[in-house]
């Protein structure tokens, strides 16, 4: 009887998680051609980067991506997840305890997002052609650490499980390594959003891992958010694979980024999101490694930076990089959940 019991618990609840998942995809799929319109009424289109946060010419990126830029290619779609995930959690999924501090997360990303955007709209298509680093960077610690302080003070977290060791106590230590964890991936998936369906896809594998680590570890909200933002990152990517009809923007890249810290560190899967998102790692730290290459040595270690746009210069075809991007993320987004299972986070 207990075992039917929680079959039918279990049932139940995926269930739900199909529901969320579906009802954002339909929804997504329903809010595009009303962004499509005011994309292309207001002028939405990307302004093409001319300069590396070092100042020097991308000239490597520019001759990459001509073609692209010419066709004025709208940003900013990353709204309509945003928008699908936020009505769908206030309306069926909200609770305090599991999904209001990614929501939270998701929506304040977007906003940090949305004014680099809006800057980009407006800029002459020269230099960075957005808001400048130091601003973006000061502005997502600054909600990382409101977050963090939430996490802590309102939801009582204070340390971190260590795979096979076990947790360790930090108390207040946890808000600064809150808002770095947040600032990091935020920042990884900012930068990995370069090439036509690649940070849509790896954020959908990432998501999809940690859905599952959170509906194991009996978070069922959680898990819900989760795949409704699979839902919604799904009816994106129907638009976004080559060749893209738009782009996520920093308001999608920041909102997904910073929500996706934020869950890993409530399903307590630290030392987990960097091999569950190792993509992320591997791309964020090819920029710095150029940035440092080129400030000590004068010197650069890639043809261009991050990492995709170093194999599409040695010859990959941008869908050959996306593709190849996917099922490393797939199979990290597997092993990240194994470890889970056999590293005590279950």
């Amino acid at each position: 009887m207990s075992e039917l019991l929680n079959m039918e618990h279990l049932t139940s609840e995926l269930t739900i998680l199909t529901l969320l998942s579906a009802g954002a995809f339909v929804l997504g799929m329903a809010l595009t051609p009303l962004y499509t319109y005011l994309a292309y009424r207001y002028r939405f289109w990307k302004k093409q980067r001319t300069a590396s946060t070092t100042g020097e010419k991308l000239e490597v990126f520019t001759k990459l991506h001509a073609n692209k830029f010419r066709r004025n290619i709208p940003t900013m779609a990353g709204v309509i997840g945003v928008v699908t995930i936020t009505l769908l959690t206030l309306g069926f999924n909200l609770d305090r305890g599991q999904t209001w501090l990614p929501l939270a997360a998701l929506v304040g990303g977007a906003f940090v997002g949305l004014l680099d955007d809006i800057i980009n709209l407006r800029s002459n298509g020269h230099g960075t052609a957005g808001m400048r680093t130091n601003v973006k960077f000061s502005m997502i610690v600054s909600l990382g650490l409101a977050l963090g302080w939430f996490f802590f003070a309102k939801l009582n977290f204070s340390a971190v499980h260590v795979p096979f060791l076990g947790s360790v106590e930090l108390g207040w230590l946890i808000i600064p390594i809150f808002a770095f964890v947040v600032t990091a991936t935020a920042n990884a998936v900012n930068i990995s959003d370069g090439l036509d369906g690649l940070a849509g896809g790896l954020l959908t594998m990432s998501y999809g891992a940690f859905g599952v680590i959170a509906l194991l570890q009996g978070y069922p909200l959680l898990a819900g958010f989760c795949f409704t933002v699979i839902g919604a990152l799904l009816s994106y990517l129907w638009f976004n694979i080559y060749p893209a009809r738009f782009f996520m923007g920093d308001v999608g890249s920041f909102a997904y980024g910073v929500s996706l810290g934020v869950i890993a560190m409530l399903t307590d899967s630290l030392f987990l999101l960097p091999i569950i998102g190792v993509l992320f790692v591997v791309e964020a730290g090819s920029s710095l490694l150029q940035i440092g290459a080129k400030r000590l040595f004068g010197k650069r270690i890639f043809i261009s930076a991050p990492i995709h746009h170093h194999l599409e210069a040695i010859g990959w075809p941008e869908v050959k990089v996306t593709m190849r991007f996917w099922v490393i993320a797939a199979v990290a987004a597997t092993l990240g959940v194994t470890l889970a299972l056999i590293g005590g986070h279950i």
